[in-house]
């Protein structure tokens, strides 16, 4: 879980950064979101980090 974790606040917080570094990047996964609105992108966006930042931390001292 803590690798999952980990990936999912790695995809997170690029998805969060790219608009903010190249607007003009349109990746698949990015378009996919942007579908649904702006604001439920963010929501979206900032969901999936908050989410891989609990799973990284809560799973990070088990083996």
């Amino acid at each position: 879980m803590k690798e999952l974790g980990l990936a999912l606040l790695i995809i997170g917080l690029i998805s969060l950064a790219l608009p903010f570094i190249n607007p003009n990047i349109k990746s698949v996964f990015l378009t996919w979101i942007d579908n649904w609105g702006t604001s439920l992108a963010w929501v979206i966006r900032g969901g999936i980090t908050l989410l891989g930042l609990a799973l990284w931390l809560g799973f990070k001292n088990r083996d």
